[in-house]
């Protein structure tokens, strides 16, 4: 039995001095905070492009670790995920949730105080109320055209 591989060391700072698409692929994924908000389903108003969150989770999400049940295969499982890479982030930070460090450095913004690559505390997210552990609702349990009853001011 051979052990797991450790992922490789991140460049210290890097989302402060790396621009997004010269990240490694270990560098983007740790930009994700873990807050499950991206995996909300959400409804977007075809005149005006408004985005309103639901509090509706995709039925992958894991509600207690607020991470995907399966990630490597989301696309496969769910064919309406939408995979974020630094050349799709353009046409979808929009959607994304505003405290997102996908967003936030794509727009110029910092990391928020409670991003765990600040605290090296990966549940800073959850301690911090920033994630949706606790107060979602798995999609199978609500038919698609109830969704407007289930629409949320994002949290922060």
């Amino acid at each position: 039995m051979t052990a797991a591989p450790f992922p490789p060391p991140l460049r210290p700072n890097f989302w402060r001095t790396v621009p997004l698409d010269r990240m490694t692929p270990a560098e983007w994924e740790a930009l994700c905070d873990g807050c499950g908000k991206c995996c909300l389903n959400k409804l977007e108003d075809a005149d005006t492009g408004e985005v309103a969150f639901t509090r509706i989770a995709c039925r992958l999400l894991d509600a207690d670790t607020c991470r995907c049940g399966n990630y490597a295969i989301r696309k496969t499982l769910v064919p309406d995920c939408v995979v974020l890479t630094p050349a799709t982030l353009p046409d979808i930070a929009y959607w994304m949730p505003r405290t997102c460090a996908y967003r936030l450095l794509w727009e110029g913004d910092e990391l928020p105080d409670w991003h765990p690559l600040l605290t090296g505390d990966p549940d800073s997210v959850h301690l911090a109320g920033a994630s949706v552990r606790g107060w979602t609702v798995p999609e199978y349990e609500v038919p698609e055209e109830d969704w407007e009853d289930h629409i949320i001011d994002e949290r922060p």
